[in-house]
């Protein structure tokens, strides 16, 4: 294959969002579970939570068959985490009542937030990326400046925000990082979720000067606990949700087989095959919860770098590794591991160097003592960290 060929058979798009990459679990869900729903909503709340969690491992069954779905179908799970944490999550959407997903960066916030938007909406395109030049243009309108000089304040001019399109058609709006936003432009979302419309002042005396909000509309939230450059959300604001906190992952298993899960996926989009070793995997996987937690899995005690040891980064580290494996191929690939570990502690406070130092002269050492080939092996690598 030529490579003109090569490029051509390359997929358009990088990735896919919630909606296209799961079309098929969306479209099953809809046809096995036609009890009551909340209006406008693609799915069933209970239909919602087996797409987010999965049915595990069973195959559901269609009550009438298809003709263009199968008869069964297992359901994957898709976010390692609380059942109980989803199912509150889509009640507070149901009340349609804002929900906003706190909790450490690398948590799988955005990723909620974009499951639940394609499983109640069929979209997870209504969203707004916080940010601090971020104005309330984003959660409420602007203008098309070439119709507004031709035609004045029309409804034709006027350009809709995610938010405001998510008003008219009844559907969830996400708004990621919303602490980043300034207090200010934050706030243009009070009236909104309280009175459940927003007026347009330029359009007054016309129909168009106040638009309600359709039954089904609601917005997801996310906001990082533990990062730099945020704004306080006011008293008023923080009412107006209901606040989940999405926690790391408590089991070292179900954080191992998802790094490996993803970090696969990663490395497949690259071209290549995901060829870590699974010993090498699990390593990797305990640095990172030993730091994150501030204690070894045998209850020796860590400090914890002011870095956010997150399931995320981990996938970033197994990702890289495996790309190193298939396209440079040299040595022993736990060689590496120091190197991209130290490339992660160091991103926020020089001093969380040391903190890695002291993890290695801890741990590390301790469990190469106690006789681990791998661990010993990591504990001969200590000089890559300076």
């Amino acid at each position: 294959m030529t490579l003109m060929e090569q490029a051509t058979a390359l997929p358009a798009r990088q990735t896919l969002p919630a909606e296209e990459r799961h079309a098929a679990e969306l479209a099953f869900l809809a046809a096995h579970d036609d009890g009551p729903r909340p209006p406008r909503w693609a799915l069933t709340p209970r239909a919602v939570v087996t797409f987010i969690c999965g049915s595990g491992g069973e195959s559901l069954h269609l009550p009438k068959p298809h003709e263009t779905l199968p008869a069964r179908l297992a359901i994957a799970p898709k976010f390692v985490g609380e059942r109980a944490l989803v199912e509150r999550c889509v009640v507070t959407l149901a009340g349609e009542r804002g929900l906003l997903l706190v909790g450490e960066p690398g948590t799988a916030k955005s990723m909620l937030s974009e499951l639940l938007a394609a499983a109640v909406s069929g979209t997870s395109a209504l969203t707004v990326q916080g940010t601090a030049g971020t104005t309330e243009d984003a959660f409420r309108y602007g203008w098309n400046y070439a119709l507004l000089l031709a035609q004045g304040p029309t409804p034709q001019a006027l350009v809709a925000s995610p938010v405001l399109t998510a008003m008219r058609g009844g559907q969830v709006a996400r708004i990621e990082e919303i602490t980043r936003c300034l207090p200010e432009v934050q706030d243009a979302l009070v009236s909104i979720l309280s009175d459940r419309r927003l007026s347009v002042p330029e359009l007054a005396g016309t129909p168009d000067a106040l638009v309600p909000a359709v039954p089904g509309f609601s917005v997801i939230a996310t906001a990082n606990l533990r990062d730099r450059g945020v704004s306080e959300m006011s008293a008023a604001l923080k009412r107006r949700f209901n606040f989940e906190t999405v926690h790391p992952i408590a089991d070292a298993d179900a954080e191992t087989a998802l790094v490996r899960g993803q970090a696969t996926a990663a490395v497949q989009r690259a071209g290549a095959a995901f060829g870590v070793d699974d010993a090498v995997l699990d390593a990797l996987v305990t640095v990172f919860r030993d730091l994150r937690s501030g204690r070894s899995a045998e209850g020796w005690d860590v400090e914890r770098p002011g870095t956010v040891m997150s399931t995320a980064e981990a996938v970033q580290v197994a990702a890289s590794l495996g790309l190193a494996a298939a396209y440079l191929p040299a040595g022993d690939l736990l060689d590496l591991v120091p190197g991209h570990l130290l490339g992660v502690v160091r991103k926020d406070d020089p001093a969380d160097h040391g903190r890695l130092l002291g993890y290695w002269d801890g741990p590390v050492r301790r469990r190469a003592e106690d006789g681990s080939a791998l661990w010993r092996r990591l504990w001969d690598l200590r000089e890559n960290l300076r």
